[in-house]
């Protein structure tokens, strides 16, 4: 099963329209995906699903993740890094089982030049300490209000060929 985890909380955010993109790419070649977006967890997630403490609220998110054997992780730039919520999230999954051995594919998307190529590297020291293998072609997406048209799909050229190739490699990964 494969999960794609949208990195941020914000409400309407292009890591949304960017983690239903792969999921839609993912459908058009006959795999299905699940799609977690983070602005759903539970608003008190810091009381209640930290230091070993579970709420009903998390449950069947963190079943989701216990089951899920491949992640693509969309990560935006938060402040030259990767958004607290995202910590938090993998903070308050169960380790190992959630991610201990498993497979994931990192993209970085920013509005400004870089792609959000730090907070990839940063998220990257933390899938190693879980032991998530990660897929060496990590995509960084600059300049993502210029990248997605009306439809919230990317339509340039070079994007095009490298999710698609991020895609496909995954999908085989």
């Amino acid at each position: 099963m494969i999960t794609i985890v949208s990195g941020t909380n914000r409400p309407g955010s292009n890591t949304l329209k960017v983690a239903k993109y792969y999921q839609q790419a993912m459908a058009d070649r006959g795999i299905s995906s699940n799609l977690l977006s983070l602005d759903l967890l539970p608003d008190n997630i810091i009381q209640t699903d930290l230091y070993g403490k579970r709420s009903p609220a998390f449950k069947s998110t963190l079943e989701l993740v216990n089951q899920t054997e491949k992640f693509v992780f969309i990560i935006p730039e938060y402040n030259g890094s990767f958004p607290g919520v995202l910590k938090v999230f993998i903070d308050a999954c169960e380790f190992p089982a959630s991610f201990y051995d498993k497979k994931c594919c990192l993209v970085g998307i920013s509005s400004g030049k870089y792609g959000n190529i730090r907070g990839i590297d940063h998220f990257g020291g933390v899938c190693s300490y879980l032991h998530l293998n990660v897929m060496p072609l990590r995509l960084h997406i600059p300049a993502i209000k210029t990248e997605l048209n009306e439809h919230n799909t990317f339509f340039r050229e070079d994007t095009l060929k490298f999710t698609t190739e991020q895609i496909e490699k995954f999908i085989l990964y």
